[in-house]
């Protein structure tokens, strides 16, 4: 087949996260797979997915019945069904968008996607427990797929360097960010920094309530900043369970039972997102385990002055746009958004340059990039 007739599948059935999905409908909505000798783009996911992706007519959509189904059953259609499903759309190459991929069909590409099972210390937040059993299946499984893969796509260097620790070193590799949404970019802080006493500072911290995220220490933080005078709030968006969320609950009665300055608001869709983070005055993020962290690149988009967890990729995203903390102290955090808070001048660089930064990450970039080396790994074969 020659390279103006390379025709890729592409395997989104586990796109089930909001930063996977916003992945597969930027690289087909913003980029033009045909500028890079590829005739036909076939993708593979659950109805929902598909009806959110554009129409072209490069793209064909296919929606098997098992991936409305049980999880067991789409891992069954991935292993034993998938690879025939390419061969009769005559595909050139495979695009696996989860390195948990068990699908077999060749030449394939990987992206790797999860960090949790890889990041020293994380796992070991489980104790005893099936999460921590299946987080090392997953590992073992990740690297199989990775190491069998003709390339491999990793989301930021730290990732690459990481995973390829424990998988070894891989033959083939990319490293190619997520973009940001036009969303994000266009939107901007809707109120100036309050004068003392106007209105409660507001920080925003955008993440699900998971113990990697530290949302219990985050809350500590904010108490202790406003028994130092300081009136700041809190708005926590994600959804939560678990004991991470028993963490939260136990917190928020010791520091803020009545939920004077903390909110925590749950789940948001993420086209919703960018509105809240336009009525905040700082972005919080403190995750100690990151592949890729999309909303704190969202947040750089809008501009706002950002407090950051010093874990994992963030110093290779944010760079010396924020000011950074120790995710799992108190004292830290607090001592982090107590700079932004008496700081101007500190709070106004800090946000430009995150601005500025912000535009290394775009869609179409992400696009450009992705399908270009999709078909370079295929004609290097």
């Amino acid at each position: 087949m020659s390279p103006s007739r390379l025709v890729v599948g592409v395997d989104a059935s586990r796109n089930r996260s909001g930063g996977a999905r916003a992945h597969l409908i930027g690289i087909l909505t913003e980029g033009n797979p045909t500028h890079h000798g590829i005739d036909k783009v076939h993708v593979w996911a659950y109805r929902s997915l598909l009806d959110a992706l554009p129409d072209r007519r490069w793209l064909v959509k296919h929606n098997p019945p098992a991936l409305e189904q049980s999880f067991l059953r789409q891992v069954w259609w991935q292993r034993f069904q998938f690879h025939k499903e390419l061969q009769e759309a005559n595909c050139s190459i495979v695009l696996n968008t989860d390195a948990g991929t068990v699908g077999v069909f060749r030449p394939a590409v990987t992206m790797s996607r999860d960090m949790l099972s890889y990041e020293p210390g994380e796992i070991e937040r489980f104790g005893v427990s099936k999460m921590r059993l299946r987080l090392i299946a997953l590992r073992h499984l990740q690297n199989r797929s990775l190491r069998v893969a003709d390339g491999a796509i990793f989301l930021t260097r730290h990732a690459g360097r990481l995973i390829q620790q424990s998988c070894g070193a891989l033959r083939t590799v990319a490293f190619i960010p997520h973009g940001v949404g036009e969303d994000f970019k266009r939107t901007r802080p809707l109120e100036p920094w309050p004068e003392r006493g106007s209105r409660p500072i507001r920080c925003l911290y955008v993440s699900p309530i998971w113990l990697i995220k530290h949302q219990w220490v985050v809350v500590r933080a904010i108490d202790a900043l406003r028994k130092r005078g300081h009136d700041v709030t809190i708005t926590l968006i994600g959804a939560g369970g678990g004991k991470a969320q028993r963490l939260l609950d136990e917190q928020l009665a010791i520091s803020d039972p009545q939920r004077s300055f903390v909110q925590q608001v749950g789940f948001v869709p993420h086209h919703e997102l960018a509105r809240h983070m336009a009525t905040a005055d700082i972005c919080v993020f403190a995750s100690s385990c990151e592949n890729m962290p999309n909303t704190l690149v969202e947040a750089m988009a809008v501009g706002l002055p950002i407090a950051c967890s010093n874990r994992g990729p963030m110093p290779e995203v944010l760079e010396d746009a924020g000011v950074y903390f120790d995710p799992e102290d108190d004292v830290s955090i607090a001592s982090a958004i107590e700079r932004i808070i008496t700081s101007d001048k500190l709070r106004l660089d800090i946000a430009k340059r995150a601005l500025t930064l912000s535009n290394k990450y775009s869609w179409s970039r992400c696009s450009a990039e992705t399908w270009s080396f999709v078909a370079n790994v295929h004609r290097s074969r």
